[in-house]
């Protein structure tokens, strides 16, 4: 690990600690079961053998094939489930697949009956992923990733029963839509800088030995994965070009640089087919590396595969295709691998498997546990790291600057920051996040926090006034048919909310905040516990929003007549098998408070007890400053298997952020969220940190009084509300527009975008010619610098656009960053080399990467839309020549398209494309010749009658040249060839397919 930068001076003392947060997990099938690495040490006897396999100094490869040769078939078998049972005769010991680590040690599953959640509360939690990208720092978020994978040692130290080696992390699916449920878990919108980081943090986790594993990262989630809705059934849609330049991209930096040691394949389906048999996985990821990769499925997918999806009939069929597909481990059915074998073991013995295919994956399950230690007599060199390596003072050095390098600095339109401390005698600390931090789904519990409060409290010293105001109004529930008050009787599940009180006691008042949205929390003034779903029945026995379903959310429905109800949103009210079918609380005769229909819901006049907004202002007022802390709870709408329909800030606090602003004009905004989130108005000095941590409260107040410099830029686009949006499930982003290479229109803040206290100005920008090969390299300097007043960090980011293209092409693309610290003054020469062959496209004319000959524009600046410096270079590439549609083309490599769908060619591989009626796929340029007569396809039709395709010129409308009838082929695997007389093809012109019943077609050519 390379030295910590001693840049900040001043740290928090040794905060209080808080005890961790309860979370329930519930075993139901909808429920990603996630496991752990377990490891147990080998018997004495077992140890004295003189096996090969346990001699480090002998290759691998040798010391693999003893151990597989000693192996018997169930004992092979039994290594392909995610819980694999020891072998003491070979002293082989438990294993458990897939620790959670994705900002830190968080949590795994007990090696007992109940396959319990057990949460780590010792290990360092760093800011969200999204937070880690952030800082655009891939050497800081090495450091991280080391001090994770010390850390996972440590517990894996202390019960190797628990905590397991291979941890399933980082998650490199790229952040399409800001809507999606998972997206605090991931990076960025942009391939190359998903690939710095995951890369960073994966080789931070792997250790640098050459040849031992310090962890085991496994990358998250192959392949097109961006929405929870449907997750299991939806397909997602990729053309050849989203599929090679975004999609896949995002994986293979990691893999190639072998910071990764395997992939986690996706719930979803893409084009059609399960990705957890999608043949890639073994033909196209493996092929990015020359290392064993050991690649697991996700929980419970490959019964989905039968139970869900209904892609197979039987199980045995389902594995076997998995396995063929490249995947070598199960996760399913918790800590019994009997099922899995006896499926596999069914597989063999119906033909779909053989054992070399069972010896391959078991050879990858080998490899990734020899490279761990496993079978040296001495664990490896990284047994030696212990206990005592969690949460160390370095660590906690190290959390608190990457909490302050993630800090992005959104608007200071009136320079309010930063404040001055020295003038700062009084502070109001307001909002529902001054003085709370929270942990999320993938995160563990924290050892300590800095919270708002803590932080600027410390900073400022004990000589200044700081006050904390939580700004939620309280009020009191009175159902209108009774009289009666929405009452607490306890904080035991058993301790049934009711209506009851004839006046508004302690027990029947609630703190009520809307979140995101209109989903509210409502927390009794009593018990200090939230109100809670049970299934049905409501209690108090909530410390926080948690738990798999996270029962504690509601939303307010204000009637004409001024009344409320109360509609019950807790997670589960979206699956198949909730038994309401709407979720209202009502209220009985007797007071008994349970939920129904709309139309019985109760009705509630809500009464503020005390406003919250008139508290926070009566403190600002009062102040020198304010600084509101408002934002999102990472469980609260959204959050895996959920997606969002807004991105709006909840009314609640935008309504305290507008009244403290108009208070006291030195009020700063500090958002903080696991996504992009809009105000109706927007606040004039906001900054905008993820759920960062420990030490999030030291991050903010550094940042607030300028002891730091805020340098953190944002990874994915905010766009300015969802109305504009495509759907959730449109994954193409050059034909919808999404993210910053393809959007054009007015974002909220770009990509790349982030202020600082400082300004920096770009000059001489320099390049080693005019022009290069389709094989060169192009090195660009460019001089950047600070001409501020005080010292700051620059992320100074290039990009390339290609001004001439047969394709449609991005409007700008990142091809290269660094972050760079520069005192006031200061200059710096920033260089980059960017190879030509990075500005690759793939051609679907001819199924390859191609670098075209054209102009680029190569652009330096501070965001996508902050352009400081441009010059052109011409690259002599190739020139993409006319398709040549006499040779037999695939379906899906059109370059246009209405209507269709993307579907599988057969289970096995290849992908056709579906049409409906008058749906149309175009292939431009095509050079026909002047005797083109015959349209020949492959298609299927499992429908019981005809259906055709038509072939037209120039347009979907242009002229008809001939048209294909398609007859039922009996299924949609089913293909058969046709025929059709074509008339007037000639030139060089457009090909439009026109579809007419359910039509597949695989590929065509014209003859």
């Amino acid at each position: 690990m390379r030295p910590l930068s001693l840049r900040w001076k001043r740290r928090a003392g040794s905060p209080t600690r808080r005890p961790p947060r309860p979370i329930k997990i519930l075993a139901l099938l909808a429920v990603p079961l996630l496991a752990a690495g377990l490891m147990l040490v080998p018997t004495a006897s077992a140890q004295d053998e003189d096996y090969p396999f346990r001699n480090p100094d002998r290759p691998l490869d040798e010391r693999i094939d003893d151990l597989l040769g000693r192996l018997t078939l169930d004992e092979k078998l039994s290594l392909l489930h995610q819980s694999q049972e020891p072998i003491p005769r070979l002293g082989i010991p438990y294993f458990k697949a897939g620790t959670e680590a994705l900002h830190g040690v968080a949590w795994s599953n007990k090696r007992d009956d109940n396959w319990n959640q057990v949460l780590a509360t010792d290990a360092t939690v760093f800011p969200q992923a999204i937070g880690l990208a952030s800082t655009w720092n891939p050497d800081l978020i090495s450091d991280v990733g080391s001090v994770v994978g010390d850390e996972l040692r440590g517990y894996n130290s202390i019960n190797p029963d628990y905590w397991g080696l291979q941890v399933w992390a980082p998650v490199v699916d790229p952040l399409r839509d800001p809507r999606w449920g998972r997206n605090e878990e991931g990076y960025s919108e942009d391939p190359l800088l998903i690939g710095a980081i995951s890369t960073a943090y994966g080789s931070g986790l792997s250790g640098d030995d050459p040849e031992y594993l310090k962890v085991a990262p496994v990358l998250k989630h192959f392949y097109g994965y961006g929405n929870e809705d449907d997750r299991n059934l939806s397909s997602s849609n990729l053309t050849p070009r989203v599929k090679h330049e975004w999609a896949q991209a995002a994986f293979k930096t990691a893999i190639s640089e072998d910071a990764a040691t395997g992939i986690m394949a996706s719930y979803n389906l893409v084009n059609g087919r399960p990705t957890h048999v999608d043949p890639d996985i073994d033909e196209v990821v493996r092929s990015w590396t020359d290392k064993d990769l050991y690649n697991v499925s996700d929980a419970w997918a490959p019964r989905a595969l039968v139970e869900a999806q209904g892609y197979f009939d039987e199980h045995d069929e389902a594995y076997a295709a998995a396995i063929k597909a490249g995947l070598d481990g199960f996760t399913v059915d918790e800590n019994n691998p009997g099922a899995t074998i006896g499926f596999l073991k069914s597989a063999l013995d119906k033909g779909y498997l053989t054992v070399a295919d069972i010896d391959d994956s078991v050879r990858h399950v080998l490899s990734i546990r020899f490279r761990l230690g496993h079978f040296d007599p001495d664990g490896g060199p990284y047994a030696d790291i212990t206990a005592d390596v969690l949460d160390r003072p370095e660590h906690r050095e190290l959390n608190r600057q990457t909490a302050e390098e993630a800090l992005v600095l959104l608007d200071n339109a009136d320079g309010t920051l930063p404040l001055d401390a020295d003038e700062t005698s009084s502070i109001a600390v307001i909002g529902p996040l001054h003085d709370e931090l929270y942990s999320d789904w993938y995160g563990g519990a924290m050892p300590y926090e800095v919270t708002p409060l803590d932080g600027i409290t410390e900073r400022l010293g004990g000589d200044a006034d700081v006050s904390g105001v939580e700004g939620l109004d309280r009020v009191a529930f009175k159902d209108t048919a009774t009289g009666r008050y929405l009452t607490a009787t306890g904080t035991a599940p058993g301790d049934q909310v009711i209506a009851s009180d004839s006046e508004p006691t302690p027990a029947s008042q609630w703190d009520i905040n809307e979140w995101m949205a209109d989903v509210a929390t409502l927390r009794n003034a009593d018990t200090g516990t939230y109100l809670t779903g049970a299934f049905g029945p409501y209690n108090t026995s909530s410390e926080e929003p948690s738990g798999w379903f996270v029962q504690q959310q509601f939303r307010l429905e204000e009637q004409d007549d001024g009344t409320y109800l109360i509609q019950y949103v807790g997670y589960e009210t979206n699956e198949s098998w909730w038994g309401f079918p709407e979720h209202y609380v009502t209220v009985s005769e007797d007071g008994a408070v349970g939920t129904g229909l709309k139309a019985d819901a109760a009705r509630f006049e809500k009464e503020v007890v005390d406003s919250g907004v008139d508290a926070a202002v009566a403190a600002a007022s009062d102040a020198d400053a304010a600084v509101v802390v408002v934002g999102s709870q990472p469980f609260v709408y959204g959050r895996e298997n959920h997606d969002r329909e807004t991105l709006e800030l909840g009314g609640s606090q935008q309504e305290l952020v507008e009244a403290v602003t108009a208070a006291n004009p030195d009020t700063v905004v500090v958002l903080e969220t696991s996504y992009p989130a809009t105000f109706d108005e927007q606040p004039d000095t906001l900054l905008w940190t993820t759920h960062a941590g420990s030490e999030t409260g030291n991050a903010i107040a550094s940042a607030v009084f300028g002891d730091t410099n805020p340098a953190g830029r944002l990874t994915q686009t905010w766009y300015d509300g969802v109305d504009d949006l495509p759907s959730i499930f449109d994954y193409d982003i050059i034909n919808s527009g999404w993210t910053y290479m393809y959007y054009d229109g007015e974002p909220l803040y770009s990509f790349g975008h982030g202020l600082s206290y400082s300004t920096f100005e770009y000059s001489d920008l320099k390049t080693n010619g005019k022009s290069v090969g389709g094989d060169g390299k192009i090195r660009v300097r460019v001089d950047v610098t600070n001409t501020g007043e005080r010292a700051g960090d620059e992320v100074v980011q290039l990009y390339s656009h290609q001004r001439t293209s047969r394709d449609t092409v991005a409007r700008q693309q990142l091809r290269a960053f660094e972050r760079v610290s520069l005192d006031a003054g200061e200059t710096e020469t920033v260089e980059f080399t960017v190879q030509a062959s990075d500005l690759a496209h793939w051609d679907v004319t001819r199924e390859k990467w191609v670098v075209e000959k054209s102009d680029y524009d190569l652009r330096v600046g501070a965001s996508a839309d902050d352009i400081r410096a441009e010059t052109t270079v011409r690259v002599n590439g190739e020139t993409i020549p006319p398709r040549n549609l006499v040779k037999s083309t695939r379906a899906e490599n059109f370059d246009d398209y209405s209507g269709v769908e993307l579907v599988d060619e057969s289970k096995e591989r290849g992908t056709a494309v579906q049409g409906g009626d008058g749906a149309w796929i175009e292939f431009s340029d095509a050079k026909l010749g002047r005797r083109a007569s015959t349209f020949r396809a492959r298609v299927a039709n499992g429908g019981d009658e005809a259906g055709s395709i038509e072939i037209r010129l120039d347009s979907p409308t242009g002229p008809l040249a001939g048209t294909a009838t398609v007859p039922s082929t009996g299924g949609v695997y089913e293909y058969t060839t046709v025929n059709a007389d074509l008339s007037g093809v000639d030139g060089r012109r457009d090909v439009h397919l026109v579809f007419d019943g359910d039509v597949r077609l695989a590929t065509f050519s014209l003859k």
